[in-house]
């Protein structure tokens, strides 16, 4: 599956239980809850399983007040449907504010790592969700 908008779009390895989103610009709350509807008919085929993401960050940019909660709520329905793993990429000291507001929101600190770079993140996902699961490839096919 490949779901594509302006402000976001996703893709789904399913062998590897993983959903791959990529994130760009700065949302408002109509984009944030848009995001969470399309995320969950994308994620679907997962539901039922553990399962984990890895969010591209890299072109997002820190957002309206009220997308912090939203997304907060996207996190929190993620980890009650089954998320065991939350993989963010991204290097912008004030969006990583916001992040961390999210996460807070959520609850969901105990299961999200943040890194700089995909490279790092892609790595993350390898050595602790792929190689664990002992199904697919070792290699996550690259982001959306």
């Amino acid at each position: 599956m490949n779901a594509w908008s302006l402000e976001y779009s996703f893709r789904v390895d399913a062998d590897n239980g993983l959903i791959y989103a990529k994130i760009h610009g700065m949302w408002k709350a109509e984009t944030a809850k848009g995001y969470h509807e399309d995320f969950k008919a994308e994620v679907a085929p997962l539901l039922g399983n553990p399962w984990a993401k890895l969010v591209d960050l890299s072109n997002w940019r820190t957002s309206y007040p009220e997308v912090s909660g939203i997304i907060g709520r996207h996190m929190a329905w993620s980890r009650q449907n089954g998320c065991v793993l939350s993989v963010y990429v991204l290097n912008n000291p004030s969006t990583f504010r916001q992040l961390n507001q999210m996460f807070s929101k959520g609850g969901i600190k105990e299961v999200a790592v943040t890194f700089r770079t995909m490279a790092e993140a892609e790595k993350h996902i390898r050595e602790n969700w792929i190689a664990r699961r002992g199904t697919g490839p070792a290699q996550p096919r690259d982001i959306c």
